[in-house]
C-alpha cells in the first residue's frame, strides 16, 4: 500500500473513499469534531468514483474531480490535476477512488498534525488533527480485512479508526454516502445510501443505528426469500391490518384487492413502500414489522427500531 504521511499542522476529520470490487458500489464515510461533516467531505458518482475532500476543504475538488473521473481519468491523474491547479494545495487533504478501484490520497504540508493517508486497491484513508498515524492504519486494516456490504464495511472502518484514537479533538458528526446506478429512492438516481449525523456525542454509533433503519425501510428482500401469500397468511395479514386500523370487515383469507390496498396503505404510512410487491408474494420484513406493531413478533417490540 502506498503511503503519504506528513507531520505538519487544519478541520479535523478522518475519512475513507472506497469501492466494492464485488458490485462496483462507491462510497465515502467520514467522522469529525466539526458540525455536519457530511455537508462538506463526501462526493461520489456511480460509474465514476468517490472523493473525500477535507482539512481546509476545497469544495471544487468534489464536482471537478468527479467530472474528471467520469471522463475516464484514473484516481492518481485526477488528484494531480486537482492539486496542480490549486494555489492553496498545501492546506488541502483529499482521497480519491475511481470506478476501477484505483486510488490516491494527498495531504498538504500545511495540514495540522497528525495528518496523513494510506491508499490501496479500492480504498483511500486519510485524516488530519488525529491522535496519530494509528488511526489511518487501523482504518486501512479494517477495510482490507472487511467483508459484507460496502456501507457496513465503511462504518466499521470509522469505528476502527475511532478506537485507535481518531480525531484528537473528539467526536461530533459523521456521514455515509454510497452510490449505485439506479440505487436511489424509486430508482431515479444513484444515491443508494446518504446518511448524516450532524451533531451527536457518539456519531459513529448513531450512524450505525440509522443505517440499520435505512436497511429496514428501503432494502428489498430477494424474491426467493419472500413469502407466498397462502390463505392462512392472507388471513393473518387481514387480522393484523385490522388491529392497526387499515382493514375493515371480516377476515376471509383471500388475497384480494381490498387486502392489497390495506397493506399498501399501512406500508406507506410506515415508510415501507419500497418493500411492497405486485405479485402473490410478500416481503417477510413487512410481515414481521406488522406483527411487531400488534405485539405478536418474537421480540414483542411494537416498533422495529
Amino acid at each position: 500500500m502506498a503511503r503519504l504521511l506528513t507531520e505538519h499542522p487544519l478541520v479535523a476529520t478522518f475519512s475513507i473513499a472506497a469501492r466494492d470490487p464485488l458490485n462496483g458500489d462507491l462510497g465515502v464515510a467520514t467522522q469529525s469534531k466539526f458540525l455536519a461533516v457530511g455537508s462538506i467531505v463526501p462526493w461520489a458518482q456511480a460509474g465514476a468514483g468517490a472523493i473525500a475532500t477535507q482539512a481546509n476543504a476545497n469544495f471544487t475538488y468534489g464536482p471537478d474531480g468527479l467530472a474528471l473521473l467520469a471522463s475516464g481519468l484514473p484516481a492518481e491523474r485526477t488528484l494531480q490535476q486537482l492539486i496542480s491547479a490549486d494555489p492553496q494545495r498545501e492546506h488541502r487533504q483529499v482521497g480519491i477512488v475511481d470506478a476501477n478501484g484505483g486510488s490516491a490520497t494527498y495531504t498538504g504540508d500545511a495540514c495540522f498534525a497528525w495528518a496523513g493517508g494510506i491508499a490501496g486497491p479500492n480504498f483511500a484513508c486519510q485524516g488530519n488533527i488525529l491522535t496519530g498515524e494509528d488511526t489511518v492504519v487501523a482504518m486501512a486494516e479494517a477495510f482490507v480485512a472487511g467483508t459484507g456490504p460496502l456501507a457496513e464495511r465503511l462504518v466499521s472502518v470509522l469505528a476502527a479508526g475511532q478506537a485507535r484514537g481518531g480525531d484528537s479533538r473528539g467526536q461530533q458528526s459523521a456521514a455515509l454516502l454510497i452510490v449505485r446506478a439506479g440505487g436511489g429512492y424509486g430508482g431515479n438516481n444513484d444515491r443508494y445510501i446518504d446518511l448524516r449525523v450532524d451533531d451527536h456525542p457518539q456519531p459513529i454509533d448513531e450512524l450505525a443505528r440509522i443505517l440499520a433503519i435505512h436497511r429496514l425501510l428501503f432494502e428489498k428482500t430477494a424474491t426467493g426469500d419472500c413469502l407466498v401469500i397462502t390463505e392462512a397468511l392472507a388471513n393473518e395479514l387481514q387480522r393484523l391490518l385490522q388491529a392497526v386500523g387499515f382493514f375493515t370487515g371480516t377476515p376471509t383469507g383471500a388475497w384480494d384487492a381490498k387486502t392489497r390496498a390495506a397493506l399498501e396503505a399501512w406500508a406507506s404510512v410506515e415508510n415501507l413502500e419500497e418493500r411492497l410487491r405486485s405479485d402473490a408474494l410478500v416481503d417477510p420484513v413487512l410481515v414481521e414489522h406488522l406483527r411487531a406493531q400488534t405485539g405478536q413478533s418474537a421480540s414483542g417490540s411494537r416498533r422495529a427500531w
